[in-house]
């Protein structure tokens, strides 16, 4: 996949939690873009609305379960111009009271399924276009201290490092970047901001004053998959509304 600027895409993408909030943006977008999509999700239920779009096609598949990127691949096939790991979780709790099944679950979440979905991606990105591209999702949890975020805090920083070594050893064919949001809208954060006043004192901790939105994270995201992207590896980037450095 080679393009001038500004040129539309047209590629074959694979999205790990491609049904999640950010995730189902991002498709939208690539699909909105004339690209094909494959999106691996658990539930087939929540991909209903995806695959009604044209070149968006739903894969059922849980990381945590052994062989599962394995058998994605076998149904994506042997070509992919970019890979998105978008699978994540908000797992928060005191670390007295945090367990190993937290840590263990969380890295397998986070890190261990994006490292496993990398390599069975692999060939299928070399034989893809001139420059393939790998977002992953780390958070600013890994790059700030917040209370009650060992376990998630932990698993986002693998991320991080498997990012940089990653894009180290896969250059200069395959970039790797990773995107690091704070509290961001979706149904995975449902629960937090169920409260107005807590969710207007999270969005009170951000200098611009607000919350994430999906398609805040998933415009970078597209940014990073396309060409215009095609100097940028190894990179971690914020999209915090500021909260990681101010």
């Amino acid at each position: 996949m080679k393009h001038q600027q500004g040129e539309m895409m047209s590629g074959r993408f694979l999205l790990y939690g491609g049904t999640g909030g950010i995730g189902s943006e991002i498709t939208r977008l690539l699909q909105g873009s004339g690209n094909e999509v494959y999106v691996v999700g658990r539930d087939p239920e929540k991909s209903k609305e995806l695959v009604s779009l044209p070149k968006v096609h739903f894969i059922v598949g849980d990381v945590t379960e052994e062989g599962c990127c394995k058998g994605v691949m076998e149904q994506v096939g042997s070509e992919l111009d970019g890979l998105v790991y978008a699978v994540g979780s908000i797992n928060l709790g005191s670390l007295r009271r945090l367990g190993r099944d937290d840590f263990v679950n969380d890295f397998k979440v986070n890190a261990m399924g994006a490292a496993l979905a990398v390599q069975a991606a692999l060939p299928a990105l070399k034989k893809g276009g001139n420059s393939a591209s790998i977002v992953l999702f780390s958070s600013v949890a890994a790059v700030r201290g917040f209370p009650l975020h060992a376990s998630v805090g932990m698993a986002k920083g693998a991320v991080s490092g498997l990012t940089l070594s990653l894009a180290a050893e896969l250059a200069p064919r395959i970039r790797v970047n990773a995107i690091a949001p704070s509290l961001t809208v979706t149904p995975l954060s449902k629960k937090f901001l169920a409260n107005p006043q807590a969710a207007e004192s999270a969005a009170g901790q951000h200098p611009l004053k607000r919350l994430g939105k999906p398609e805040d994270i998933a415009q970078l995201a597209l940014f990073l998959l396309s060409a215009e992207a095609d100097w940028l590896t190894g990179q971690i980037v914020s999209v915090d509304g500021g909260r990681s450095t101010l």
